[in-house]
């Protein structure tokens, strides 16, 4: 890590830049472990050679596991993006979730790292809620990275996010009942 800094030093770039181009790695380096749902496990045989065996590593969705990725993942804000999500998929019952796995009603990404697999019913579809998820932060890490307070988010949320003119107004609402 003490390289990479060095070197955006090195290149007169905005050390701004460097940590959100960190996270961002890091972020993507977490997508390995998610996205594919699976763990390679290798078995040593009695011939000495080395079996290979996939396990799925699925975890039922709940939104008590969905509080534990957003943890996990360092998402800014939980409480919104937890409210956000419930709005969002029709408290995790919309078309869109459940087809999808798209708690967010996200659109399928172009201009920047996603985990999505494409368009599917107007909106992005995932292999699984955790990618969904991983997205989210990808998200935060390409657009979000410099908004310090929750107002900040919200004033974002409000400018950028969703077509509802009383979209901000529903999800601070939820959140405060979340927090």
């Amino acid at each position: 890590m003490k390289k990479l800094i060095k070197y955006f030093e090195n290149i007169n770039l905005n050390i701004k830049f460097a940590f959100g181009f960190i996270l961002l790695l890091s972020l993507m380096s977490l997508t390995l472990n998610y996205s594919s749902n699976e763990k390679l496990i290798a078995i040593q045989g009695e011939t000495e050679e080395i079996s290979k065996i996939i396990i799925k590593d699925e975890v039922q969705f709940s939104e008590q596991e969905l509080k534990n990725l957003l943890l996990e993942l360092n998402i800014r804000f939980p409480h919104i993006v937890l409210a956000q999500s419930k709005l969002e998929s029709g408290n995790f019952k919309s078309r869109i979730f459940l087809e999808n796995n798209n708690m967010f009603g996200m659109k399928e990404a172009k201009r920047r790292p996603t985990t999505n697999k494409g368009t599917q019913n107007g909106h992005a579809y995932f292999e699984s809620w955790k990618d969904c998820v991983i997205d989210y932060a990808f998200y935060q890490a390409a657009y979000l990275n410099s908004l310090k307070t929750e107002d900040q988010y919200y004033q974002y949320l409000s400018a950028s996010y969703a077509e509802d003119p009383n979209y901000v107004v529903k999800v601070r609402q939820m959140a405060n009942s979340l927090k």
